[in-house]
């Protein structure tokens, strides 16, 4: 009788096993098939070309510039003339507004000056530079004296060498900061104005994609714990293929919301716009 009975609950088993297997396999290949359509979407790219700047490391005099470009432009016709003085006139708009007036020279910003940088100076050493200030520009030394030439000290290192924190760059939102491994993009820095460095004050870096849409980590697993079953964590992260596929088969039984539990919980499940959870 023992093992009439063993051999029933063995048959049931086998039944419902072959009831629910062909359900179990159509659902994981449901949930695989969508998971690598968003792996393949647009937003899931290649890394960006790199494309690095050409140009001496180091620039010359600027003064010697301006000498180059005056007298190209004295051997030029009166049109290009008139041309090339709106272009300066240009210029000044730009940079007077940030040059106060009767400051002290070395506290001026980089903008308001020219300086004959060199390459006989020692990595992250001060080093004492010859600068002028431009036309327009007034300033004066420690005793209260006009100055149009001074001496500038400046810590003997490029601009693309200095602390992050002292210079600024674009941020990518069209990146994607979910993904292995993690992206990167070309973005572009600029010095801040108060801070001096060789070289050119644009530079171009290769950073990683960092940047968020509003997306909370903490809501996102909420969501998944205790509405997972329903596609809500899906569709609170934006990806409202896999929340359908979700909704319709009650989180796969189960296993599928198990799943994004622990996906969300490591991290590896983001927004689908490709940004960072805050």
């Amino acid at each position: 009788m023992v093992v009439n009975g063993f051999m029933r609950f063995f048959q049931r088993g086998r039944n419902i096993m072959r009831k629910y297997g062909v359900l179990f396999l159509v659902l994981a290949d449901v949930f695989f098939k969508s998971a690598s359509g968003y792996l393949s979407s647009a937003h899931v790219d290649q890394d960006p070309a790199y494309t690095p700047q050409h140009g001496p490391a180091v620039p010359g005099s600027v003064e010697s510039a301006e000498t180059a470009a005056a007298s190209s432009s004295s051997s030029s016709s009166s049109s290009s003339a008139s041309s090339s003085s709106s272009n300066s006139l240009a210029v000044v708009e730009n940079y007077e507004p940030k040059c106060p007036s009767g400051g002290l020279c070395p506290r001026l910003p980089p903008d308001c000056f020219t300086c004959d940088y060199h390459h006989n100076c020692t990595y992250g050493k001060p080093a004492n530079f010859t600068c002028r200030t431009k036309k327009g520009v007034h300033c004066v030394d420690g005793s209260n004296q006009q100055q149009t030439s001074f001496n500038l000290t400046v810590d003997c290192q490029f601009c693309w060498q200095l602390d992050p924190a002292l210079y600024r760059c674009n941020i990518s939102t069209t990146c994607m900061t979910v993904s292995c491994p993690r992206k990167r993009y070309n973005a572009t820095c600029t010095v801040l104005d108060h801070v001096n460095c060789l070289g050119k004050r644009k530079f171009q870096r290769r950073l990683f994609c960092n940047w968020t849409g509003g997306y909370k980590w903490s809501t996102a697993l909420t969501l998944s714990i205790t509405l997972g079953g329903f596609g809500a964590d899906r569709f609170y992260l934006g990806q409202w293929r896999e929340g359908l596929g979700k909704l319709f088969s009650f989180g796969g039984l189960g296993i599928w919301t198990l799943i994004d539990v622990l996906l969300i919980a490591v991290g590896y499940v983001g927004p689908a716009d490709g940004s960072l959870y805050i």
